[in-house]
């Protein structure tokens, strides 16, 4: 099955604990249509670079998952209208990286940058 990341925006006045409710409750809707959940983190409130909605924080959360493209059609199109989601973005990789997102290291655990040209 063809492998996919996904990125969700939600209100900022929601509980930390119902924003992770909807990583869950996406998750299922994956997993009734024959998908499944790899991985899945919530990255908690951060600051958008412009507003949204009157908005101007989101709730964040990633999944990884390993889902055919109609289970995804069929998450995508219930995050499009549920209202507590404002934006949501779905990549398809080649494979999942290992270990946690860049989000969720540390500054100092991440690889260096190359170094810049003379």
């Amino acid at each position: 099955m063809p492998l996919y990341e996904h990125v969700f925006i939600a209100r900022q006045d929601l509980s930390n604990t119902q924003a992770e409710g909807l990583i869950e409750h996406f998750g299922t809707v994956l997993s009734d249509n024959g998908g499944k959940v790899v991985d899945s983190e919530y990255w908690g409130v951060k600051t958008m670079a412009y507003k949204i909605n009157k908005n101007r924080k989101g709730h964040y959360a990633y999944v990884r998952s390993d889902a055919p493209s109609v289970a995804v059609q069929e998450m995508e199109r219930l995050m499009r209208l549920h209202d507590d989601v404002m934006r949501v973005l779905t990549i398809k990789v080649d494979e999942h990286a290992e270990g946690p997102s860049a989000q969720m290291q540390k500054r100092d655990e991440r690889e260096e940058r190359r170094p810049r040209r003379p």
